[in-house]
């Protein structure tokens, strides 16, 4: 998804062109509409391109700061013998992985430690769900502008994104995670030249919906292209 290896083989170049050609066209119509939503299902996509959702658990009341550690695991069965209460078991990027919010200090049993990304602050008395997706995005498609009852955080696979609030700006590229609190509007970017993939999390209060549109700031293009 990140680029195709053809070799030698003609047809797939000519596979190739199409289907960054597609992806390219996609990146100026959809910016506002980016496919799946973030609420299709991962399962259910029909389009390479977009926000999908991976899974989601209930992690009732939590600390005031908590972690999100996300481990890759060979098989599911694996996984699953040792996700634990907070844990969550889930198929991405073809790879198996075991999302868990917990505290800093953290370890399951076994598996190859991917990232640990944090602290998410969070209220209490607020039973939360942890809302996780997955994202694949050409160079320049963004978000609409939006905001979560909840903080978001985000691991990046491939690419480089931008994340504008009304107070700054956060970049993050391949291997890097990054975060943000619950609040500020917000508009998230696709930069540089490649394909951005990647897993994220809102952690969002459980008797709001997940994402509400925000409609009182407009983004001043301070993100790199």
């Amino acid at each position: 998804m990140n680029g195709i290896d053809c070799g030698h083989s003609i047809r797939c170049k000519l596979v190739a062109i199409v289907w960054s050609a597609t992806a390219l066209a996609t990146a100026q119509t959809a910016s506002a509409q980016v496919p799946g939503g973030c609420n299709t299902p991962a399962s259910q996509r029909t389009n390479e391109i977009g926000c999908y959702l991976s899974g989601s658990e209930d992690v009732g009341a939590l600390p005031d700061q908590v972690w999100w550690h996300l481990y890759q695991y060979p098989t599911r069965a694996a996984t699953e013998a040792v996700k634990g209460p907070q844990g969550i078991v889930i198929e991405s990027f073809g790879k198996v992985w075991l999302y868990t919010i917990a505290e800093a200090g953290w370890r399951p049993s076994g598996g190859e430690r991917v990232a640990v990304i944090g602290p998410l602050s969070t209220k209490a008395g607020i039973r939360y769900t942890a809302r996780y997706m997955e994202a694949v995005f050409p160079p320049g498609m963004h978000t609409s502008v939006h905001h979560h009852p909840g903080p978001e955080a985000w691991y990046v696979i491939a690419g480089r994104q931008c994340l504008e609030t009304p107070a700054d700006i956060i970049v993050a590229g391949a291997g890097e995670g990054a975060v943000v609190p619950e609040g500020p509007p917000m508009r998230l970017s696709s930069v540089g030249n490649e394909m951005r993939l990647s897993v994220l999390l809102v952690l969002h209060d459980a008797s709001h919906p997940w994402v509400h549109p925000a409609t009182d700031w407009e983004p001043k293009g301070a993100c790199p292209k």
